[in-house]
């Protein structure tokens, strides 16, 4: 498995010369073979249904965990997952938010990756059903995280949960929602966060960094798809620039919590995830992990990319490693 970090400086010229890993190929052809209808072609009420539909095929079975709580806070829906070993008081926590670019995706889709999380990390996972563009855009999802993130600052106690130790994390839109927490909280606008965890995240609504051209077709999310569900979230305008839609348009990352983010090489959002990492790492701390041979979305995908799991292994390893 190739794999590239910062320290090296070599993760983008990695990528480009290497292929694809067998998993992730055999997981193209088998959607391919499945003859599902891109999202870019249907209604978001038609893509969400296909998206839930269609997740649990690519999925392990869900793992057991030591406790499982749907609560409903402020009208919004949480799940809780305890994992094997979290201890009773003060446990790590981490908020957990669920891809699918603003528009599709639940909690039930993402159920895999947060037990999976919890168990390994031995801590609470909470991940919050955030409401969906196009009926709510940006920036409702955000506010409905914020929300839920001071929820369970404020009731650490009452949840087992360490406050000084309660992260950020996501994939794709997902990631996208928790970098942005994380410069909400460096900023006073949000409680404070001890890391935030990253999956391939979006960091620029522009959609014109060098993957967008190599890797905009082929590849599972295509290009024609993220512009999609961008415009979907945002809409036209200015919105595209502010930082808490597009992370890297932020003037400075200095102060932010230290991150750990996964990158998938052959991933249309691949280039504007590194440079996120880059500035990261020059501004105030990052653990970086290229899976090079991977696309879009592989941790989702654990039933057929054996990658994933070595993915959230290695998150967790980091995270629990930091503190």
């Amino acid at each position: 498995m190739p794999a590239g970090d910062l320290q090296r400086g070599r993760c983008e010229a990695a990528v480009v010369v290497s292929g694809l890993d067998p998993s992730a190929a055999r997981a193209l052809a088998t959607a391919a073979a499945r003859g599902g209808v891109s999202v870019a072609d249907l209604s978001p009420e038609a893509a969400r249904a296909q998206y839930l539909d269609g997740h649990a095929a690519d999925q392990l079975p869900l793992e057991p965990v030591a406790q499982v709580e749907d609560a409903i806070h402020d009208g919004i829906r949480l799940r809780i997952w305890r994992g094997a070993g979290a201890p009773e008081r003060d446990a790590p926590a981490l908020l957990y938010m669920h891809g699918g670019g603003w528009v599709i995706g639940t909690i039930e889709t993402h159920e895999w990756i947060c037990r999976a999380i919890a168990n390994r990390a031995g801590a609470v996972v909470v991940a919050p059903d955030y409401r969906l563009a196009p009926e709510a855009p940006f920036p409702a999802g955000l506010e409905d995280c914020l929300r839920a993130l001071r929820h369970i600052h404020s009731e650490a106690a009452s949840y087992g949960i360490d406050p000084a130790r309660i992260a950020v994390g996501g994939d794709s839109a997902g990631g996208n929602l928790a970098a942005s927490l994380a410069l909400m909280s460096r900023d006073g606008e949000a409680p404070g966060i001890s890391a935030q965890i990253l999956f391939y995240p979006n960091t620029d609504q522009d959609q014109a960094s060098e993957t967008f051209g190599s890797h905009g077709e082929g590849f599972g999310l295509t290009a024609r798809e993220m512009a999609w569900f961008r415009d979907h979230y945002l809409g036209e305008g200015t919105r595209r620039s502010d930082p808490r839609a597009a992370p890297l348009k932020a003037t400075t990352l200095a102060g932010t919590a230290p991150a750990v983010i996964v990158l998938a090489g052959q991933d249309v959002l691949f280039s504007e995830g590194l440079a996120y990492a880059r500035r990261l790492e020059v501004e105030c701390g990052v653990s970086l992990r290229i899976w090079a041979g991977q696309i879009h979305g592989f941790v989702s995908k654990s039933a057929m990319i054996p990658e994933a799991v070595e993915a959230i292994e290695w998150s967790c390893a980091r995270w629990t490693t930091r503190g």
